[in-house]
């Protein structure tokens, strides 16, 4: 009885630890100021159920694109 909770603790753990990183941006090196690169990246996305929520540039000056899917997102950023 007891491993059954240990084990029931270690993958609530899991789950918790796994649903904070998918809103970690995702640093890549896609050429986001390109416009085929944003085209393909939007329609790869939405082929797998993503949608984009968010297209701006930051204070630095950097596009920023943000995909949701259902309670997770994903940020790309452009180098």
């Amino acid at each position: 009885m007891k491993n059954k909770f240990q084990g029931l603790f270690i993958a609530a753990v899991l789950l918790v630890s796994i649903d904070t990183h998918a809103d970690d941006p995702i640093n890549s090196s896609l050429n986001l100021s390109n416009p085929d690169v944003r085209k393909c990246l939007i329609e790869s996305t939405k082929s797998e159920g993503w949608k984009l929520a968010a297209l701006y540039y930051d204070e630095n000056q950097k596009l920023v694109m943000i995909f949701d899917k259902g309670k997770d997102s994903k940020t790309y950023i452009s180098k």
